[in-house]
């Protein structure tokens, strides 16, 4: 299968790890937005955003840079204490990130990460870090959520807080190069039905994997924990159903998924020759839109979606 499609979702995909190297380069100027060493901190976002929230909670907290929730914005725990609180929002424009940010102004600290300087999220938070080159035209968000992501690292690597056995961001950019090029295995688009599975910081990017390809191509799809396999998800593989995994594979995982008839995709396993697991995800990106086209639709106009969730009056 072809690296890069012709629709424009394909093109933002492609672009990702010069996004990323932008994202990186802009820490300096964005950091005043982001969390300090120490600070108790809620991260909060809608759909891709909240997924790309867990992930960097998980990240931060396991590499002691300060205790990290993640929440839908719409579920902010409103009244626990926190020293600050981080909002992902693509648009700046998404109603209960807004509403949320309103409420507790003047309670606690608060930033934003956001591709639009134009929008009212830029007035609702306390600092705001602007990645306006990953904006993009696509209503699916690809580049937007990963450079959101490779930013975080690269704050958390300048501050000697990446977890142990997480790549320097650098090394991440070389593995999404390979990411964009590399072939899918071609049986993988035709399969019926897929499974994303994750661990720790990768669970969001499993949650994240499954939702692109709802988005995009309509697809039957479901996100676990890795080690929740077995406890139930397992019952749903067999042959023309693919798990993918992001991450180590639990130990006797492939077995089990090789035994019940199912393909295994699994590219980031810390094994030689291996993906970063956010290079990984830019895979699954591209499967998306190949799996969105090969049923006839159009990845750059999925269906029942809108760029940004703005409700009348705050209520839907």
């Amino acid at each position: 299968m072809s690296a890069i499609g012709s629709s424009r979702t394909s093109a933002e995909i492609a672009s990702q790890p010069a996004v990323w190297r932008q994202a990186a380069a802009s820490l300096p100027r964005q950091a005043s937005a982001l969390p300090r060493r120490g600070e108790r901190v809620a991260v909060v976002g809608c759909g891709t955003s909240w997924f790309m929230a867990q992930s960097y909670a998980v990240l931060r907290e396991t590499g002691g840079h300060g205790e990290t929730d993640a929440f839908a914005a719409s579920e902010f725990p409103v009244g626990r204490r926190y020293d600050r609180v981080l909002a992902i929002t693509r648009s700046g424009t998404t109603t209960e990130v807004l509403d949320l940010l309103h409420r507790v102004k003047g309670t606690v600290a608060t930033g934003a990460v956001t591709a639009d300087q134009d929008t009212p999220v830029m007035r609702a938070a306390d600092a705001v870090a602007v990645l306006d080159f990953a904006d993009e035209e696509s209503v699916v968000q690809t580049r937007f959520a990963t450079a959101n992501l490779a930013l975080l690292r690269a704050h958390l690597e300048s501050e000697n807080a990446l977890p142990a056995g997480v790549l320097p961001l650098d090394d991440a950019i070389r593995d999404a190069e390979r990411a964009v090029s590399e072939p899918l295995d071609a049986a993988v688009p035709g399969a019926e039905q897929f499974t994303f599975l994750g661990t720790g910081w990768t669970c969001g990017l499993a949650l994240e994997a499954a939702l692109k390809m709802r988005e995009a191509a309509g697809a039957w799809t479901e996100a676990y924990p890795a080690m929740e396999y077995r406890h139930g998800p397992i019952s749903i593989t067999g042959p023309g159903r693919v798990t993918w995994a992001f991450g180590r594979l639990p130990e006797g995982l492939a077995g089990d998924v090789d035994r019940v008839g199912g393909t295994l995709v699994a590219g980031s396993t810390g094994v030689a020759g291996s993906l970063d697991p956010l290079a990984d995800l830019i895979r699954a990106q591209r499967l998306a839109v190949a799996c969105a086209e090969a049923r006839g639709y159009d990845p750059d106009r999925p269906r029942n979606l809108t760029r940004s969730v703005v409700l009348e009056d705050g209520r839907g």
